[in-house]
């Protein structure tokens, strides 16, 4: 399965380069790919593939414009700037959500956004921004909001994947989390994966010269199933 790059604008005319994978037979589902902080790149787009082997028109999104990959002070300053204000995660994704919707084989009610680290975050942000998502997930997600209230907006189910071992995910935020998603009544799960640390579906991940960081092939595999069963539950519906 290989797909294409396709371009699309935000609100603001902002060029996004994004990659697509399209089934050989459509589901009708789709789901959206934010990727991890730096950009988008083999992993996201390995996942759009493995998806489309599935039946699901998948796009991985870029949220830096243009495809950059960043580093540095460059992401640093992109990083605090999303997590400062939300609304421009909102509106980036919001863009790709909407290129994605506009595929023939995608019906509007059946998608689905996830994301991998800072992209599990910008998933989150997505749906609390009240896009039209049947589930959300995260894997080792970014989890602060800087408005609490918005998780009423969000509309459908959420799957947060994340590590007991993450230095980047305190258990305070985790709790902070659990506290917000059921003041909304949001339909929501969270599964911890023991012994297990931050980016541990990313194959790289050991590559990558961060501490705290590492690939754990059993939970990579649990945590897709976790999003595959959760995936059964609302945008595999035959009605």
């Amino acid at each position: 399965m290989s797909g294409t790059s396709v371009s699309y604008t935000d609100s603001e005319g902002v060029a996004f380069t994004g990659y697509l994978a399209r089934p050989a037979k459509p589901n009708g589902a789709g789901v959206l790919i934010a990727h991890n902080a730096p950009g988008l790149d083999d992993h996201e787009r390995d996942i759009a593939d493995r998806l489309a082997g599935l039946g699901y028109v998948a796009l991985a999104a870029d949220y830096h414009g243009d495809g950059a990959i960043l580093g540095g002070e460059a992401l640093g300053a992109r990083m605090e700037m999303f997590t400062a204000d939300p609304a421009p995660m909102r509106r980036i994704l919001g863009a790709a959500l909407a290129r994605l919707v506009s595929e023939p084989d995608v019906m509007a009610d059946r998608v689905a956004a996830i994301g991998y680290c800072f992209g599990g975050f910008g998933a989150l942000e997505l749906a609390r921004g009240g896009a039209r998502l049947a589930s959300t997930v995260g894997f080792h997600a970014l989890l602060p909001s800087q408005r609490d209230e918005d998780a009423a907006n969000i509309k459908g189910h959420v799957l947060v994947c994340n590590a007991t071992m993450d230095p980047y995910v305190s258990i305070d935020s985790r709790i902070a989390f659990e506290k917000v998603m059921d003041a909304a009544g949001i339909d929501w799960r969270m599964i911890l994966y023991g012994g297990t640390q931050h980016a541990f579906t990313i194959e790289d991940a050991d590559k990558i010269d961060m501490p705290g960081i590492a690939y754990h092939p059993a939970n990579a595999q649990r945590s897709w199933q976790a999003m595959l069963d959760l995936f059964a539950e609302t945008i595999d519906r035959k009605d």
